[in-house]
């Protein structure tokens, strides 16, 4: 799917998706372990939200396309870490603008933001900025972006990244890529944040099996609209060894209503019940 114009970056009407993507083959080759897919979770949840959905892709152009093609058709607010830089093994400008089927274009606050870190640099080294030198030329392709973008400050070297419509693209490293996620979480969502309006709670089951538990949680899903029933089974935790932790999540209100019917369904199994968790 291309798109001739970029596509709108007006408030969202409805509660937001959360995606994310994670672009570089050093993470799918083990070279680097990916940091960004638990730190994003805890800048969400820091807010009241959730992510729904993660993709990691490697430094493939066209694999790249297809996955910010996606990003950009499903009108999901979504992030992307990787390949904005300036050098060959970065494709992620370039797959975007292929993705909306718009071209790139050096954006003239970026170009200046490059600029004055180049100049930042040679003071800092003592050195003479000269700004038609090939090196300094070359780095203003980190400026390029697809036409009509918009910038996403970055506060470690000012080098910005971009957000074309609800999809935000941000550096690889997290020192840049995490203050940079959270600006555009606080600058263009703040309405959707809901910090206190979220809570879990679950009981440690023990000596029972998930097929026999299912048709519990799907009639609290039935009878509490809006409560989500979830069933985590571990098989070795250092605690508590096999056991299943069984709760609801959703408003205080609701999960106040239904977790005492989790916890009166549990009494028609044959299993013991452990330790309860409440998180906000």
């Amino acid at each position: 799917m291309t798109l001739a114009t970029p596509p709108s970056s007006q408030p969202l009407e409805r509660a937001p998706t959360f995606g994310l993507v994670i672009v570089g083959d050093e993470i799918l080759s083990g070279k680097r372990a990916d940091k960004h897919l638990p730190k994003v979770i805890e800048l969400l949840s820091a807010r009241g939200l959730q992510l729904s959905y993660a993709d990691y892709v490697g430094d493939d152009p066209a694999r790249i396309t297809a996955t910010l093609e996606r990003a950009f058709a499903s009108g999901d607010v979504v992030f992307s870490t990787g390949g904005i830089g300036a050098t060959p093994d970065d494709h992620t400008r370039q797959c975007a603008a292929r993705a909306l089927g718009l071209p790139l274009a050096l954006h003239p606050q970026a170009e200046a933001l490059i600029r004055e870190r180049m100049q930042d640099t040679a003071r800092e080294h003592g050195t003479l900025y000269e700004p038609n030198h090939p090196d300094n030329i070359h780095r203003l392709n980190m400026g390029v972006f697809p036409q009509g973008a918009r910038i996403i400050p970055n506060p470690y070297n000012k080098i910005p990244g971009f957000s074309v419509g609800h999809v935000h693209f941000v550096p690889g490293f997290p020192v840049m890529a995490w203050p940079m996620v959270e600006w555009v979480l606080d600058q263009q969502y703040a309405a959707w944040f809901q910090r206190a309006a979220w809570v879990e709670k679950s009981v440690i089951v023990f000596g029972a099996m998930e097929a026999t538990l299912t048709p519990l949680m799907q009639s609290l899903e039935q009878r509490f609209d809006g409560v989500k029933v979830f069933s985590l089974p571990s098989v070795d935790h250092p605690e508590y060894g096999r056991h299943i932790e069984l709760g609801v999540k959703g408003t205080p209100e609701l999960v106040e209503q239904a977790y005492p019917v989790l916890l009166d369904g549990l009494q028609g199994f044959n299993a013991r019940l452990g330790p309860e968790l409440v998180r906000n």
